[in-house]
């Protein structure tokens, strides 16, 4: 499999960078709590200065989405959503312990984090400009098709994994019980996104390998270096492309609108 942006979206976005690591030794048992503790109160302290609006990482967000036509305040993206709800909410929900650390490690940050089963992906991913006939599954089980133009991570099948690009993950692909092997994206569009990004694969590799997981390739990616190979593995037991839907109860709802 091969992860990338579309010429067009880079030459939309030419400081967009992308952050990707693979993980594999993924279960329910991973022992999270601590750490997720530990960036939520990063991102508590950050948030005590000011809210979430004034971040300049979700400021160019917003300029991205108002670029491609959605209302920033209706539409936003996954760390804005979460950054939200803990100010609000003062905490974060628990959904499975690899989206817990991951949308921990989002609001420290203040960069969107997804998290796909790469079992769940046919071939190639792309974040593109959609045609409009892509089959995005929502959590609850129901179908839909993104607008034509809007950004989404859309596979070889046809098949979106993301609505309004950060905005809202699929649940075909969202982390579930059974799932063992994920690809992780990061995107950052501010402009110290080259050195933040970086620094938050780092981070990535380093609290996976600390969790028992297993951190693999990982790269990333810009205008001059847009493509990352996904190593092939060889799953025991690949799922029906038809067993596992989300009504079936078994995908994670995410806690926010990208997990």
């Amino acid at each position: 499999m091969r992860f990338q942006h579309s010429a067009a979206v880079r030459a939309a976005f030419p400081d967009l960078v992308a952050g990707v690591v693979v993980a594999a030794g993924i279960t329910t048992d991973l022992a999270v709590a601590s750490r997720v503790e530990a960036f939520t109160d990063r991102a508590r302290a950050r948030l005590a200065t000011g809210p979430e609006a004034g971040f300049p990482e979700i400021q160019a967000w917003r300029r991205a989405f108002a670029a491609t036509g959605l209302k920033p305040t209706q539409y936003r993206c996954a760390a804005e959503a979460l950054l939200r709800r803990l100010r609000l909410d003062g905490e974060l929900p628990r959904v499975h312990p690899l989206v817990d650390l991951c949308n921990a490690i989002s609001v420290a940050y203040a960069v969107p984090v997804a998290v796909l089963d790469t079992d769940r992906i046919s071939g190639d991913l792309t974040v593109r400009h959609a045609r409009g006939d892509e089959e995005y599954v929502t959590f609850a089980g129901g179908v839909e098709h993104p607008e034509p133009g809007e950004v989404t991570f859309a596979d070889a099948a046809g098949r979106a994994h993301a609505r309004r690009w950060t905005n809202r993950q699929s649940g075909w692909s969202a982390v579930r019980a059974q799932t063992s092997r994920v690809l992780i994206v990061a995107e950052g569009l501010h402009a110290t996104a080259g050195a933040d990004v970086a620094r938050l694969v780092d981070t990535l590799r380093t609290e996976l390998a600390a969790i028992g997981a297993t951190p693999g390739a990982h790269a990333v990616l810009t205008g001059a270096a847009p493509a990352f190979d996904v190593p092939e593995e060889a799953p025991a037991g690949r799922p029906d492309p038809e067993a596992g839907r989300p009504d079936s109860g078994q995908a994670v709802s995410p806690g926010a609108r990208w997990r």
